[in-house]
């Protein structure tokens, strides 16, 4: 889907600090839920509004991965006059229709991480800024096979822990089962089954060994997930048998990382700088000056030593990722 945007480089969004715009701007931001990326998205917000040497007036809240709370702020958005919007959206088909009511209010909307199916992104959606997910996947499925590769196992078997509710995780999971299977013809995945908050991607992880007392590693598509799957781990006695590779970098994730004991291999787009990004295209587009679904790719990293963890650690004191 990315592949057929228009791209723009994130160093071309020089934004003039002189809008033609009243006082106070008015802008809306929708959080997709309260787990740690989305933390470090809201920090990059706010630290790019507070850039501007303007008054911002944020409006903020948190849909908490559902679209009738996410329709239902878009609509008071819409009330309070806003002049753009920032969301992640919850549902690629079910936001379609909030997005299209800002869009024909002339309010631009701004995606960020997740967005609404291609189609209409194309004639609702100004800008919309992503690290692509595909590219995300490959890099941490590299990054496995690596791992099997020096153990000499070709043929691992992963279960994924998964948020493929929205279609960016499932673009997550292609691309790490290309790189992945791409490398090892032999590895399989034995279970795919939906985890991405903390307790249920542990619980659920937990069930997954017990069927599956081989198994190899865990890929967890979230920073939950992620973090489940390394409890799942422990709490089973499989440390030193059971492995993860894990999404979405924050400092529980980053000490896992630091330990080696069971995550092996982290892949991440920082929150702050994904934040940041949309914000400065929300002005842009306000102005005018994004529009057709301008894709804004953001950096995407790997970790996969204690080194780049305790790195990690240490420029993100404040624990944002």
């Amino acid at each position: 889907m990315n592949r057929l945007i228009p791209t723009v480089a994130l160093g071309f969004l020089a934004i003039s600090t002189c809008i033609a715009q009243a006082a106070e701007t008015k802008i809306g931001a929708i959080y997709l839920d309260s787990q740690g990326f989305y933390a470090g998205v809201r920090k990059g917000v706010q630290d790019e509004a507070a850039s501007q040497g303007q008054k911002i007036d944020l409006l903020e809240t948190n849909a908490g991965g559902d679209v009738s709370k996410e329709s239902a702020f878009v609509d008071t958005l819409i009330a309070a006059n806003v002049k753009a919007i920032i969301l992640s959206a919850v549902s690629a088909d079910g936001s379609v229709q909030a997005v299209r009511r800002a869009s024909r209010a002339g309010i631009p909307v701004v995606c960020y991480n997740t967005c609404i199916e291609p189609n209409a992104m194309k004639k609702y959606v100004a800008a919309y800024a992503v690290g692509d997910p595909f590219t995300f996947g490959e890099r941490l499925g590299g990054a496995a096979a690596d791992y099997f590769e020096s153990a000499g196992n070709k043929n691992p078997t992963f279960a994924v822990l998964n948020c493929e509710f929205v279609e960016v995780c499932v673009q997550r999971r292609k691309g790490f089962e290309k790189a992945l299977m791409g490398r090892l013809s032999g590895a399989k995945i034995v279970s795919n089954q939906e985890g991405t908050v903390l307790d249920k991607a542990m619980s659920v992880g937990q069930t997954v060994l017990t069927a599956n007392p081989n198994l190899d590693a865990f890929f967890g598509e979230s920073g939950g997930a992620t973090l489940g799957a390394v409890k799942a781990v422990r709490s089973q006695g499989r440390v030193g048998k059971t492995v993860v590779f894990g999404s979405d970098m924050t400092s529980d994730i980053a000490r896992e990382l630091v330990s080696h004991e069971v995550l092996k291999g982290e892949v991440d787009v920082s929150g702050k700088t994904i934040g940041r990004a949309a914000f400065k295209a929300a002005l842009l587009a306000l102005q005018g000056k994004e529009g057709a679904a301008t894709l804004i790719p953001v950096p995407i990293d790997l970790y996969t030593t204690p080194a780049e963890a305790t790195a990690w650690l240490e420029s993100h004191k404040d624990g944002l990722p």
